[in-house]
């Protein structure tokens, strides 16, 4: 008589001892991120948080989410791990800093085909960066393992991040006006927004992520691309204490001309001069590789400015002080001005010394 087979879990494809074992690993990381309000540590079935210790009187939560996009497929074949968690809490925390939000605690889903430890680990411990970078606690999270739904090696992330503001202070934009300038704070590299097309440009390049990188002679050009995204929450917080800053914007998906709109009440354009800088040494690669329209460019990429700032006219040079103070690249960008019946929420002009074109470009937003 034939006896019948006994499965196991582990047989079809999940490790629950490699998931405790990860677990374990990350412990540290976790614990390194703790900051007043947190009660409770990895391992419950829920994460407390206390508002009444972290400072807050009559606080308004703002929360967030997203995840890193297709840079993913660049560090999977890179094999190089440890920044894309700093990706991720930037892409969450950014969000709610530019609402004049303090981010307060994070959470992470890591899914995976087949987890490895070692990878795991790497990408936990740069969750755990970024939430240093941001005084976030790293308080909970998701790791599952699911094969059949991804492929040996490939995995994806999200992650949630929660803040808090006094009431008093939430950042709506409804104050901006007629004479009010924009400040931009430099970006790090692209951050983690176009790489859908920045993966097709490499590949028809022909170059290899381990080849050396046509813009930075010291890295292989995997690492180039992998430069993680800048997290502003300190220094624009010290900022924030001025009280000159009216609207914040995170230059992300859709780059200058549908991400400034979106702080802006109805009445007034912002007027964006991008002579003002000059185009960072990747993105005038992909420019050039892509033969990219300056309105693709300002669209897709974020071309060197990761944050836009309104501030009070008179209070411009004391924002950009603290700025500088606490680590930025500043840049003055323009100003707003009274907006026209036909006029675009967004007017960006610029020049062949910035962008590299023979011709001024005048690049106007469709919101």
């Amino acid at each position: 008589m034939n006896e019948k087979k006994s499965y196991t879990y582990k047989e079809a494809g999940v490790d629950i001892e490699a998931g405790n074992d990860l677990v374990d690993a990350i412990k540290p990381a976790a614990a390194s991120t703790k900051r007043p309000g947190c009660t409770s540590g990895l391992g419950g079935f829920g994460a407390l948080f206390d508002l009444k210790a972290a400072g807050y009187n009559d606080p308004i939560l703002v929360s967030g989410t997203d995840g890193v996009g297709t840079k993913l497929k660049v560090a999977i074949e890179s094999g190089k791990h440890d920044t894309v968690g700093i990706d991720l809490v930037a892409m969450c925390v950014n969000d709610l800093i530019v609402q004049g939000a303090e981010p307060l605690f994070f959470l992470d889903y890591f899914a995976t085909g087949h987890l490895s430890v070692d990878a795991g680990r790497a990408i936990i411990e740069g969750i755990a960066e970024g939430c240093r970078q941001s005084n976030a606690a790293l308080i909970g999270g998701e790791t599952a393992e699911m094969p059949g739904m991804y492929k040996d090696g490939d995995y994806d992330l999200a992650g949630f991040c929660v803040g808090a503001v006094e009431r008093e202070n939430i950042l709506t934009g409804e104050g901006v006006e007629d004479g009010d300038i924009l400040l931009g704070l430099a970006s790090s590299g692209v951050h983690s927004n176009g790489f859908s097309l920045v993966r097709r440009l490499v590949e028809d390049s022909g170059l290899g992520y381990d080849a050396p990188c046509p813009f930075d002679d010291s890295k292989d050009f995997g690492t180039a691309l992998l430069e993680p995204t800048k997290i502003y929450v300190l220094s624009t917080l010290a900022a924030l204490k001025a009280g000159h800053i009216k609207a914040i914007s995170h230059i992300t998906g859709g780059g200058f001309v549908e991400n400034i709109p979106r702080i802006l009440p109805d009445g007034v354009s912002a007027h964006v001069d991008a002579s003002c800088w000059t185009l960072p040494p990747v993105f005038d690669w992909l420019r050039e590789a892509g033969n990219l329209a300056p309105l693709e460019m300002a669209k897709t990429f974020n071309c060197g400015i990761g944050l836009v700032v309104i501030v009070k006219a008179d209070g411009a040079e004391e924002t950009r002080r603290i700025f500088e103070e606490n680590g930025e690249t500043v840049y003055t960008l323009g100003h707003v001005t009274q907006k026209t019946a036909d006029e675009p929420a967004t007017i960006v002009t610029g020049t062949a010394g910035s962008w590299g074109y023979t011709d001024a470009w005048h690049a106007k937003s469709s919101l």
